[in-house]
């Protein structure tokens, strides 16, 4: 990746979350930065490089810089509640990723997705190309609906909580990462493991978000906890059958961060169908939940698919680990509350940014052989 593309990601990564904390200078019904905050991050950097990465270019192609380009209007006009634009352009944008996946995976259909003979790492991967792609092409009639046509009314089916769905791909891509970095030489028993943890995370998210919608208390806990399980399973293949690359130990720390996303969210569901239940007083505990999963989870998979190109880097370096987890664990939640850390989180985001990006480091030869092996099942 080129030095001005990786620029040009700390910058409208930094400009994200700070976007979190403008409610300290404008009050939000004034102006509400949530989507900007969201969109940002997950849609235009995590959709471009989620682009960037299947590509496998050392540039950003003009495909990728069309799906950029699209989604930061896309995020602006939905920020500024332009919405007649906003129906026509997810279209575009839904086209431009699928072009992408057809091009890489070879099948209209995605038929691999039922193969078993198919690397699950690429099931992650076309399913986060697909995931991306389908939740554009519907956010234009859920605006249609929601803004103009008032078709039917879901308490829960507002905008903002649609335009969370984008979080979603970052996620299987981070996962399609994990998963390519695990050995292939396993038992049967293992690889069946494997394709059963791929098919509870994509469907186990896509029904836990129907609950959601229908507002079905015990469903939710039972989903929220099967997923919960999903992902302890998966620290523990990753743990005993990852590759001792260097982004290991950071890719590790990521899905630390999912378990705890996961019970934050368990809690979350349960104080939420409490008796007495005050959303204010669970406010705390909403943002402890939402800073974990976009800047410590989904960071953690796009801050490696960005330096794919680069390694043997530096990235299990203790210091950045501990910075990543202070910024996002401490300073960010503290700060959507209090002004004056909001400014200090933001500069050690920045700061986090710009090692993730930029840092070469120090690396260990003995690595370098097998960073090469991989990088070309990568490319594969």
């Amino acid at each position: 990746m080129s030095r001005q593309l990786k620029t040009t990601f700390l910058v409208i990564m930094t400009i994200a979350l700070g976007c979190g904390f403008l409610h300290h200078l404008i009050p939000t019904s004034v102006l509400n930065f949530e989507r900007l905050h969201i969109f940002l991050f997950n849609l235009c950097s995590g959709g471009t490089l989620l682009i960037y990465f299947t590509e496998d270019k050392k540039h950003l192609t003009r495909t990728g810089r069309a799906f950029f380009l699209l989604s930061i209007c896309f995020a602006l006009f939905s920020f500024e509640g332009w919405y007649l634009p906003t129906l026509i352009i997810p279209l575009i944008l839904g086209v431009i990723v699928e072009k992408v996946r057809i091009t890489h995976f070879g099948s209209i259909i995605p038929y691999a997705l039922f193969s078993t003979k198919e690397d699950v790492a690429r099931k992650f991967h076309q399913a986060a190309l697909l995931c991306l792609s389908l939740a554009l092409f519907i956010s234009s009639p859920v605006i249609l609906n929601d803004v103009y046509m008032h078709w039917f009314t879901l308490e829960k089916l507002k905008l903002d909580t649609f335009f969370l769905g984008f979080s979603f791909p970052v996620s299987l891509i981070s996962m399609s990462v994990i998963f390519s970095l695990m050995k292939k030489h396993e038992m049967e028993v293992t690889v069946h493991l494997k394709e059963a943890l791929f098919w509870t995370i994509n469907l186990g998210v896509i029904v836990f978000f129907l609950f959601i919608l229908a507002k079905w208390f015990v469903p939710q806990v039972m989903i929220a906890t099967t997923l919960f399980v999903a992902i302890t399973l998966v620290l523990y293949l990753y743990y005993h059958q990852g590759i001792q690359l260097q982004q290991k130990a950071f890719l590790t720390s990521g899905i630390l961060f999912l378990l705890f996303t996961s019970i934050t969210g368990i809690l979350y569901i349960l104080f939420a169908f409490s008796e007495g239940y005050d959303p204010q007083e669970t406010l705390p505990l909403l943002r402890l939940h939402a800073f974990t999963a976009l800047y410590g989870w989904n960071l953690s998979g796009l801050a490696v698919i960005s330096r794919h190109g680069d390694f043997p880097i530096k990235l299990h370096s203790q210091k950045v680990i501990f910075l990543h987890w202070l910024t996002v664990l401490i300073l960010c939640p503290i700060g959507f509350f209090v002004p004056a850390i909001a400014i200090i989180a933001v500069i050690s985001y920045g700061l986090l940014l710009h090692k993730l990006l930029f840092n070469r480091g120090q690396v260990d030869d003995r690595l370098v052989s097998v960073e090469d092996e991989m990088l070309l099942k990568w490319k594969q």
